[in-house]
Protein backbone atom coordinates (compact mmCIF):
# COMPACT_ATOMS: atom_id res chain seq x y z
CA UNK A 1 0.00 0.00 0.00
CA UNK A 2 1.29 3.47 -0.88
CA UNK A 3 2.60 5.76 1.85
CA UNK A 4 2.42 9.51 2.32
CA UNK A 5 5.88 9.92 0.73
CA UNK A 6 4.71 8.32 -2.53
CA UNK A 7 1.59 10.50 -2.55
CA UNK A 8 3.73 13.62 -2.03
CA UNK A 9 6.15 12.57 -4.79
CA UNK A 10 3.33 11.94 -7.27
CA UNK A 11 1.67 15.26 -6.45
CA UNK A 12 4.95 17.16 -6.53
CA UNK A 13 4.71 18.50 -2.99
CA UNK A 14 6.40 17.95 0.35
CA UNK A 15 5.22 15.25 2.78
CA UNK A 16 4.05 17.99 5.18
CA UNK A 17 1.94 19.62 2.49
CA UNK A 18 0.50 16.26 1.46
CA UNK A 19 -0.38 15.53 5.07
CA UNK A 20 -2.11 18.89 5.53
CA UNK A 21 -4.04 18.41 2.28
CA UNK A 22 -5.31 14.99 3.32
CA UNK A 23 -6.09 15.75 6.98
CA UNK A 24 -7.57 19.21 6.42
CA UNK A 25 -5.30 20.65 9.12
CA UNK A 26 -3.48 23.80 8.10
CA UNK A 27 -3.74 25.93 4.99
CA UNK A 28 -3.28 24.35 1.56
CA UNK A 29 -4.26 25.98 -1.72
CA UNK A 30 -7.33 24.39 -3.23
CA UNK A 31 -5.60 23.34 -6.47
CA UNK A 32 -2.79 21.75 -4.42
CA UNK A 33 -5.27 19.96 -2.19
CA UNK A 34 -7.08 18.61 -5.26
CA UNK A 35 -3.78 17.44 -6.79
CA UNK A 36 -2.80 15.62 -3.56
CA UNK A 37 -6.20 14.01 -3.19
CA UNK A 38 -6.08 12.88 -6.81
CA UNK A 39 -2.65 11.35 -6.25
CA UNK A 40 -3.83 9.59 -3.09
CA UNK A 41 -6.83 8.15 -4.91
CA UNK A 42 -4.70 6.96 -7.82
CA UNK A 43 -2.26 5.23 -5.46
CA UNK A 44 -4.96 3.79 -3.21
CA UNK A 45 -3.56 5.64 -0.21
CA UNK A 46 -5.50 5.33 3.06
CA UNK A 47 -4.45 7.55 5.95
CA UNK A 48 -3.58 5.73 9.16
CA UNK A 49 -5.58 7.15 12.04
CA UNK A 50 -3.21 5.43 14.48
CA UNK A 51 -0.23 7.20 12.98
CA UNK A 52 -2.08 10.50 12.91
CA UNK A 53 -3.12 10.15 16.53
CA UNK A 54 0.51 9.78 17.59
CA UNK A 55 1.17 13.20 16.09
CA UNK A 56 -2.05 15.04 16.88
CA UNK A 57 -3.24 13.18 19.98
CA UNK A 58 -6.57 12.59 18.24
CA UNK A 59 -8.29 9.46 17.04
CA UNK A 60 -10.51 11.11 14.42
CA UNK A 61 -13.32 8.99 15.85
CA UNK A 62 -16.62 10.10 17.38
CA UNK A 63 -18.52 8.03 19.95
CA UNK A 64 -22.30 7.77 19.56
CA UNK A 65 -24.42 6.64 22.52
CA UNK A 66 -28.13 5.88 22.09
CA UNK A 67 -30.68 3.79 24.04
CA UNK A 68 -31.87 1.80 21.03
CA UNK A 69 -31.18 1.57 17.32
CA UNK A 70 -34.32 -0.21 16.06
CA UNK A 71 -36.65 2.78 16.48
CA UNK A 72 -37.00 5.00 13.41
CA UNK A 73 -35.77 8.22 15.02
CA UNK A 74 -32.56 6.65 16.34
CA UNK A 75 -31.87 4.81 13.08
CA UNK A 76 -32.25 8.08 11.17
CA UNK A 77 -29.89 9.88 13.56
CA UNK A 78 -27.34 7.07 13.29
CA UNK A 79 -27.35 7.24 9.50
CA UNK A 80 -27.20 11.03 9.58
CA UNK A 81 -24.23 11.11 11.96
CA UNK A 82 -22.39 8.45 9.97
CA UNK A 83 -23.00 10.25 6.68
CA UNK A 84 -21.67 13.55 8.04
CA UNK A 85 -18.63 11.94 9.66
CA UNK A 86 -17.73 10.00 6.53
CA UNK A 87 -17.98 13.22 4.54
CA UNK A 88 -15.43 14.70 6.93
CA UNK A 89 -13.21 11.60 6.89
CA UNK A 90 -13.94 10.67 10.50
CA UNK A 91 -14.79 7.30 12.05
CA UNK A 92 -17.72 6.30 14.28
CA UNK A 93 -17.95 4.07 17.35
CA UNK A 94 -21.53 3.11 18.30
CA UNK A 95 -22.61 2.33 21.87
CA UNK A 96 -26.09 0.77 22.15
CA UNK A 97 -26.94 1.68 25.77
CA UNK A 98 -30.33 0.12 26.47
CA UNK A 99 -31.69 1.39 29.82
CA UNK A 100 -31.43 -0.95 32.78
CA UNK A 101 -29.11 -3.46 31.09
CA UNK A 102 -25.64 -4.73 32.11
CA UNK A 103 -24.44 -3.56 28.69
CA UNK A 104 -25.36 0.04 29.52
CA UNK A 105 -23.57 -0.15 32.86
CA UNK A 106 -20.45 -1.51 31.15
CA UNK A 107 -20.55 1.26 28.54
CA UNK A 108 -20.68 4.04 31.14
CA UNK A 109 -18.37 2.42 33.69
CA UNK A 110 -15.72 0.99 31.38
CA UNK A 111 -15.87 1.60 27.65
CA UNK A 112 -16.39 5.38 27.67
CA UNK A 113 -13.44 5.68 30.03
CA UNK A 114 -11.12 4.20 27.43
CA UNK A 115 -11.52 7.43 25.46
CA UNK A 116 -11.22 5.86 22.03
CA UNK A 117 -12.85 8.94 20.54
CA UNK A 118 -12.35 12.69 20.35
CA UNK A 119 -15.94 13.61 21.22
CA UNK A 120 -19.25 12.05 22.09
CA UNK A 121 -22.82 12.47 20.80
CA UNK A 122 -25.51 11.31 23.24
CA UNK A 123 -28.87 10.66 21.57
CA UNK A 124 -32.07 10.58 23.60
CA UNK A 125 -30.46 9.23 26.77
CA UNK A 126 -31.58 10.20 30.26
CA UNK A 127 -28.51 9.50 32.38
CA UNK A 128 -28.80 9.08 36.13
CA UNK A 129 -26.45 10.99 38.45
CA UNK A 130 -23.76 8.30 38.24
CA UNK A 131 -23.88 8.25 34.45
CA UNK A 132 -23.66 12.04 34.27
CA UNK A 133 -20.53 11.85 36.42
CA UNK A 134 -19.06 9.28 34.07
CA UNK A 135 -19.78 11.45 31.03
CA UNK A 136 -18.08 14.41 32.68
CA UNK A 137 -15.14 12.26 33.78
CA UNK A 138 -14.45 11.25 30.18
CA UNK A 139 -13.11 14.76 29.66
CA UNK A 140 -14.14 14.91 26.01
CA UNK A 141 -16.64 17.29 24.33
CA UNK A 142 -20.23 16.02 24.47
CA UNK A 143 -23.23 17.09 22.39
CA UNK A 144 -26.78 15.89 23.00
CA UNK A 145 -29.52 15.18 20.47
CA UNK A 146 -32.84 15.24 22.28
CA UNK A 147 -32.94 14.08 25.86
CA UNK A 148 -30.94 15.89 28.51
CA UNK A 149 -28.73 18.90 27.92
CA UNK A 150 -26.86 19.08 31.25
CA UNK A 151 -25.30 22.41 30.34
CA UNK A 152 -23.76 20.99 27.16
CA UNK A 153 -24.46 21.82 23.54
CA UNK A 154 -27.67 20.23 22.34
CA UNK A 155 -29.97 20.03 19.33
CA UNK A 156 -33.60 19.00 19.62
CA UNK A 157 -37.15 19.93 18.72
CA UNK A 158 -39.53 21.65 21.12
CA UNK A 159 -41.27 18.43 22.19
CA UNK A 160 -43.81 20.18 24.42
CA UNK A 161 -44.78 22.56 21.63
CA UNK A 162 -45.07 19.70 19.11
CA UNK A 163 -47.49 17.79 21.37
CA UNK A 164 -49.37 21.01 22.18
CA UNK A 165 -49.87 21.74 18.48
CA UNK A 166 -50.91 18.14 17.76
CA UNK A 167 -53.52 18.34 20.53
CA UNK A 168 -54.65 21.81 19.52
CA UNK A 169 -55.18 20.56 15.96
CA UNK A 170 -57.64 17.97 17.30
CA UNK A 171 -59.35 20.50 19.58
CA UNK A 172 -59.88 22.84 16.64
CA UNK A 173 -61.58 19.94 14.83
CA UNK A 174 -64.10 19.76 17.67
CA UNK A 175 -62.70 16.84 19.67
CA UNK A 176 -63.00 16.70 23.46
CA UNK A 177 -62.25 13.10 24.36
CA UNK A 178 -58.59 13.18 23.37
CA UNK A 179 -56.21 10.58 24.83
CA UNK A 180 -52.41 10.64 24.77
CA UNK A 181 -50.92 7.21 24.04
CA UNK A 182 -47.33 6.07 24.52
CA UNK A 183 -44.38 6.22 26.87
CA UNK A 184 -44.02 4.86 30.37
CA UNK A 185 -46.38 5.61 33.23
CA UNK A 186 -45.87 9.14 34.52
CA UNK A 187 -43.78 9.10 37.69
CA UNK A 188 -42.65 5.50 37.16
CA UNK A 189 -38.89 5.23 36.77
CA UNK A 190 -36.69 7.33 34.52
CA UNK A 191 -38.86 8.73 31.77
CA UNK A 192 -37.11 10.10 28.66
CA UNK A 193 -37.24 13.89 28.65
CA UNK A 194 -38.82 13.97 25.19
CA UNK A 195 -41.72 11.84 26.45
CA UNK A 196 -42.10 13.98 29.59
CA UNK A 197 -42.23 17.13 27.46
CA UNK A 198 -44.72 15.66 25.00
CA UNK A 199 -47.11 14.57 27.75
CA UNK A 200 -46.70 18.01 29.29
CA UNK A 201 -47.53 19.73 25.99
CA UNK A 202 -50.64 17.58 25.57
CA UNK A 203 -51.86 18.34 29.10
CA UNK A 204 -51.14 22.03 28.59
CA UNK A 205 -53.29 22.16 25.44
CA UNK A 206 -56.11 20.29 27.16
CA UNK A 207 -55.90 22.63 30.15
CA UNK A 208 -55.92 25.78 28.05
CA UNK A 209 -59.07 24.49 26.30
CA UNK A 210 -60.76 23.99 29.68
CA UNK A 211 -60.58 20.21 29.40
CA UNK A 212 -57.91 19.35 31.95
CA UNK A 213 -60.23 16.90 33.69
CA UNK A 214 -60.62 14.97 30.42
CA UNK A 215 -56.86 14.55 29.89
CA UNK A 216 -55.73 10.93 29.98
CA UNK A 217 -52.37 9.29 29.36
CA UNK A 218 -52.31 5.61 28.36
CA UNK A 219 -48.76 4.20 28.66
CA UNK A 220 -47.23 1.87 26.08
CA UNK A 221 -43.86 0.87 24.77
CA UNK A 222 -42.66 3.32 22.13
CA UNK A 223 -43.16 1.12 19.08
CA UNK A 224 -45.85 0.08 16.57
CA UNK A 225 -46.64 -3.13 18.51
CA UNK A 226 -46.76 -1.11 21.74
CA UNK A 227 -49.17 1.42 20.26
CA UNK A 228 -51.25 -1.38 18.77
CA UNK A 229 -51.57 -3.24 22.10
CA UNK A 230 -52.47 -0.09 24.04
CA UNK A 231 -55.02 0.97 21.41
CA UNK A 232 -56.72 -2.45 21.35
CA UNK A 233 -57.41 -2.14 25.08
CA UNK A 234 -58.36 1.53 24.86
CA UNK A 235 -60.64 1.28 21.83
CA UNK A 236 -62.16 -2.06 22.73
CA UNK A 237 -64.38 -0.45 25.39
CA UNK A 238 -66.97 1.57 23.47
CA UNK A 239 -68.12 3.30 26.67
CA UNK A 240 -64.72 4.87 27.26
CA UNK A 241 -63.61 5.16 23.64
CA UNK A 242 -62.04 8.54 22.75
CA UNK A 243 -62.77 10.37 19.53
CA UNK A 244 -59.11 11.28 19.02
CA UNK A 245 -55.64 10.08 20.00
CA UNK A 246 -52.26 11.80 20.15
CA UNK A 247 -49.41 9.31 19.78
CA UNK A 248 -46.14 10.01 21.59
CA UNK A 249 -44.54 9.30 18.20
CA UNK A 250 -45.60 8.16 14.75
CA UNK A 251 -44.82 4.51 15.45
CA UNK A 252 -47.31 4.47 18.33
CA UNK A 253 -49.83 6.41 16.20
CA UNK A 254 -49.48 3.94 13.31
CA UNK A 255 -49.97 1.04 15.71
CA UNK A 256 -53.14 2.79 16.89
CA UNK A 257 -54.46 3.10 13.32
CA UNK A 258 -53.83 -0.61 12.69
CA UNK A 259 -55.69 -1.49 15.91
CA UNK A 260 -58.62 0.74 14.96
CA UNK A 261 -58.92 -0.85 11.52
CA UNK A 262 -58.95 -4.36 13.00
CA UNK A 263 -61.66 -3.33 15.45
CA UNK A 264 -63.78 -1.92 12.62
CA UNK A 265 -63.28 1.68 13.77
CA UNK A 266 -62.96 4.04 10.82
CA UNK A 267 -60.18 6.63 10.73
CA UNK A 268 -60.95 9.53 10.74
CA UNK A 269 -64.74 9.15 10.65
CA UNK A 270 -64.84 7.44 14.07
CA UNK A 271 -61.37 8.21 15.37
CA UNK A 272 -58.78 10.88 14.57
CA UNK A 273 -55.11 10.04 15.13
CA UNK A 274 -52.08 12.33 15.10
CA UNK A 275 -48.42 11.52 15.70
CA UNK A 276 -45.06 13.26 16.07
CA UNK A 277 -42.01 12.61 13.82
CA UNK A 278 -43.11 12.15 10.17
CA UNK A 279 -41.88 8.57 10.13
CA UNK A 280 -41.04 7.04 6.74
CA UNK A 281 -44.39 5.16 6.89
CA UNK A 282 -46.46 8.17 7.93
CA UNK A 283 -47.53 9.05 4.41
CA UNK A 284 -48.44 5.42 3.64
CA UNK A 285 -50.87 5.46 6.59
CA UNK A 286 -52.03 9.01 5.73
CA UNK A 287 -50.97 10.03 9.23
CA UNK A 288 -51.27 13.63 10.34
CA UNK A 289 -48.08 14.41 12.22
CA UNK A 290 -45.61 17.00 13.49
CA UNK A 291 -42.59 16.63 11.21
CA UNK A 292 -39.07 16.66 12.62
CA UNK A 293 -35.80 16.10 10.74
CA UNK A 294 -33.51 13.69 12.65
CA UNK A 295 -30.88 13.63 9.91
CA UNK A 296 -30.60 17.42 10.02
CA UNK A 297 -30.34 17.25 13.81
CA UNK A 298 -27.51 14.74 13.34
CA UNK A 299 -25.70 17.05 10.93
CA UNK A 300 -25.99 20.00 13.32
CA UNK A 301 -24.81 17.87 16.25
CA UNK A 302 -21.68 16.78 14.37
CA UNK A 303 -21.01 20.39 13.37
CA UNK A 304 -21.33 21.58 16.98
CA UNK A 305 -19.13 18.75 18.27
CA UNK A 306 -16.40 19.62 15.76
CA UNK A 307 -16.53 23.23 16.96
CA UNK A 308 -15.88 22.04 20.52
CA UNK A 309 -13.10 19.69 19.43
CA UNK A 310 -11.34 22.39 17.42
CA UNK A 311 -11.79 25.26 19.89
CA UNK A 312 -10.96 25.54 23.58
CA UNK A 313 -13.32 28.39 24.45
CA UNK A 314 -16.45 27.40 22.51
CA UNK A 315 -19.50 28.05 24.67
CA UNK A 316 -22.34 25.50 24.83
CA UNK A 317 -25.31 26.38 22.66
CA UNK A 318 -28.74 24.88 22.10
CA UNK A 319 -30.38 24.57 18.69
CA UNK A 320 -34.15 23.99 18.68
CA UNK A 321 -35.38 22.69 15.33
CA UNK A 322 -39.02 23.63 14.61
CA UNK A 323 -41.57 20.85 14.06
CA UNK A 324 -44.04 21.46 11.21
CA UNK A 325 -47.66 20.26 11.22
CA UNK A 326 -48.34 17.98 8.25
CA UNK A 327 -52.09 17.37 7.87
CA UNK A 328 -53.11 14.15 6.17
CA UNK A 329 -56.34 12.15 6.29
CA UNK A 330 -55.97 10.47 9.71
CA UNK A 331 -57.61 13.49 11.34
CA UNK A 332 -61.01 15.02 10.67
CA UNK A 333 -63.79 17.01 12.35
CA UNK A 334 -65.93 15.42 15.02
CA UNK A 335 -69.12 14.19 13.33
CA UNK A 336 -72.51 15.67 14.22
CA UNK A 337 -73.63 12.52 16.05
CA UNK A 338 -70.55 12.69 18.27
CA UNK A 339 -71.09 16.37 18.98
CA UNK A 340 -74.70 15.65 19.91
CA UNK A 341 -73.67 12.90 22.32
CA UNK A 342 -71.30 15.40 23.93
CA UNK A 343 -74.14 17.93 24.28
CA UNK A 344 -72.74 20.30 21.65
CA UNK A 345 -74.12 21.69 18.41
CA UNK A 346 -72.18 21.02 15.19
CA UNK A 347 -71.09 24.67 15.00
CA UNK A 348 -70.23 25.18 18.65
CA UNK A 349 -66.72 26.28 19.57
CA UNK A 350 -65.21 24.54 22.57
CA UNK A 351 -64.91 27.01 25.42
CA UNK A 352 -65.24 24.67 28.40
Amino acid sequence: MAGIAEVARRAGVSKATASRALTGRGYVAEDTRARVQSAAAALGYVASTNAASLVTGRTHTIGLVMPRISQWFFAEVLEGVQEELLRRGWDLTLYDAKPGTPTRAAIFNTFLGRKRFDGLIAVGIEPDDHEVERLIAVGKPVVSIGGFDGGISAVTIDDADAAWRATEHLIELGHRKIVFVGGIQEGAGTQPLSEVQRVRGYRSAMGEAGMAELARHVPSTVSMPGGYAAAVDLLGDSRQRPSAIVGVCDEVAIGTIIAARRLGIHVPADLSVVGIDDHEHADMFSLTTLKQRPREQARIAVEMLMEHIEGDDVQPRRVCEPARLVVRSSTGPLLSRDLASAGLSPRSRLTT
